[in-house]
């Protein structure tokens, strides 16, 4: 069997026993011309971009997420770039980053359960959120009220995603 690497004007070809095989043009482009049968191992490597993205408006991905208890001692259910839940007291917590953001220009959106009639969020402006809440690079603090009476809890279902 011969195999050869032949250049030519407009990138290079890869024979085999006379026939191309593969072709790259002259932007890194690579048609094969058969069945191709890969063997060994592959490097693996991070996308830059998100591959479900369509459209001509950029695509942003959650830099952090977790879904957790906030009754009792915080327990993570699942989440992702979030090592734990820090209890503050009463209806407070800080998420703490897995991988620190790279500024405290982030978007955090917090959810618990709508059909138990209460809300979260952070700051003090229209009587929700906990007036210690912040933006860190390694942790986002948050709070949870009831939108009925304004009392501070812990509910038993909280959401939260960082993007960035």
């Amino acid at each position: 069997m011969t195999i050869a690497i032949k250049p030519t004007a407009s990138g290079s070809t890869i024979e085999q026993n006379g026939s191309t095989i593969l072709t790259v043009d002259s932007s890194g482009n690579i048609a094969i011309a058969n069945d191709l049968t890969v063997t060994g191992t592959f490097p693996t490597s991070t996308p830059d971009a998100l591959s479900t993205a369509s459209g001509s408006a950029p695509s942003y991905s959650a830099r952090a997420w977790a879904n957790f208890s906030g009754t009792g001692t915080p327990t993570l259910r699942s989440s992702g770039n979030v090592t734990s839940i820090t209890d503050h007291g009463t209806g407070d917590y800080s998420i703490n980053f897995t991988t620190s953001m790279p500024d405290v220009n982030y978007c955090a959106n917090v959810t618990i359960p709508a059909e138990n009639h209460y809300c979260t969020g952070i700051g003090t402006g229209g009587g929700v959120g906990s007036p210690t809440s912040s933006y860190g690079t390694s942790a986002f603090r948050t709070g949870t009220i009831r939108s009925q009476g304004g009392a501070v809890f812990d509910p038993a279902y909280i959401n939260i995603a960082i993007f960035r």
